[in-house]
């Protein structure tokens, strides 16, 4: 059975970081596609960045420069590392797994975790 559980979410200011981890269980990083996603209220989930199992990745313009995601396949899991954050971040950010190299399309969800960002 695959399991992600994310963590790492949390409130910051506007101008900061933070670092998502998503743990997979049942799943191996390595060998597929996975990306984050993020939802904000009243607006549909949008892929934030995905991740092949080359290495990979491709960004959303909104995020692009900002954010970097990469996996650990020692610890099976994977990253989303924020920067220069803005209030337009605010949502809930999801770990997604594909069960495919390509394409990335999710098959697996976590539960999520919610970033807030002030201004």
């Amino acid at each position: 059975q695959v399991q992600l559980v994310e963590s790492g979410g949390g409130s910051v200011q506007a101008g900061g970081s933070l670092k998502l981890a998503c743990k997979a269980s049942g799943y191996t990083v390595s060998g597929y596609c996975m990306a984050w996603f993020r939802q904000s209220p009243g607006k549909g989930r949008e892929e934030v960045a995905h991740i092949i199992s080359s290495g990979q990745t491709s960004y959303a313009n909104s995020v692009k420069g900002r954010f970097t995601i990469s996996k650990d396949n020692s610890k099976n899991t994977l990253y989303l590392q924020m920067i220069s954050l803005k209030p337009e971040d605010t949502a809930m950010y999801y770990c997604a797994a594909s069960a495919f190299t390509w394409p990335c399309n999710p098959r697996y969800w976590g539960q999520g975790t919610q970033v807030t960002v002030s201004s």
